[in-house]
């Protein structure tokens, strides 16, 4: 899979939605965005950080709870129009794909609009793509810090006809059956090429049972 190149065009989508969202008076959220994006990319920085947020039932979760299980890890918010949507679709495309397998992946959805997307909400939405998601929704320094250590670039921006939306990277994350950081998926990846590799992660036949 050239995944490199697939990143690199949606390097350039965000930084132009970025562009058109701010002035030129307001270069440095597009350098903190190519930043991170480098740095997810480079593969020379580590990425990821051990995490427990709640989820939509009121359990504080993260891979520890997941262990020998792949997770499909990924950032977004519900009133995103068309990035998130598609990317969860893949997600959940993916564990279909994988058959039997499948019960051997954990889809996790966390919100970077927690203002907005209440634990409820947000379960009602991820669940809608597979019943099996997680929907986790921690406070504004937790969204925060989770996002910048898997090189999550988000900020958000005012509509001209009132409130807001979020300009966000779109990546999905995979996570070893160790909870560790090994790769990700660029913005429409198709579930099929996720099935793909994830079955290169998979644990041992046994190894893990749906929660």
């Amino acid at each position: 899979m050239n995944l490199r190149a697939l990143a690199l065009a949606a390097t350039a989508s965000c930084a132009m939605a970025t562009a058109r969202a701010q002035t030129p008076a307001e270069p440095p959220r597009r350098m903190d965005a190519a930043r991170l994006m480098a740095e997810l990319m480079g593969g020379r920085v580590p990425v990821g950080m051990p995490f427990a947020l709640p989820d939509q039932h009121g359990r504080s979760v993260g891979p520890v709870d997941w262990r020998g299980r792949v997770v499909l890890l990924y950032f977004g918010y519900l009133f995103c129009p068309d990035a998130c949507p598609t990317d969860l679709r893949a997600i959940a495309d993916a564990i279909d794909s994988l058959g039997a397998e499948g019960a051997k992946v954990q889809p996790v959805f966390v919100t970077l609009d927690p203002a907005r997307d209440t634990p409820e909400l947000a379960g009602r939405y991820a669940e809608a793509f597979h019943p099996r998601f997680a929907a986790l929704r921690g406070s504004e320094v937790q969204t925060r810090q989770l996002a910048l250590a898997y090189k999550v670039y988000f900020e958000k921006v005012p509509l001209a006809s009132g409130g807001y939306a979020i300009d966000h990277t779109s990546f999905t994350y995979v996570l070893g059956p160790d909870g560790r950081y090994v790769g990700y998926f660029p913005p429409g990846t198709s579930g099929r090429r996720m099935a793909d590799f994830v079955r290169t992660v998979l644990p041992a036949t046994g190894a893990a049972a749906t929660r």
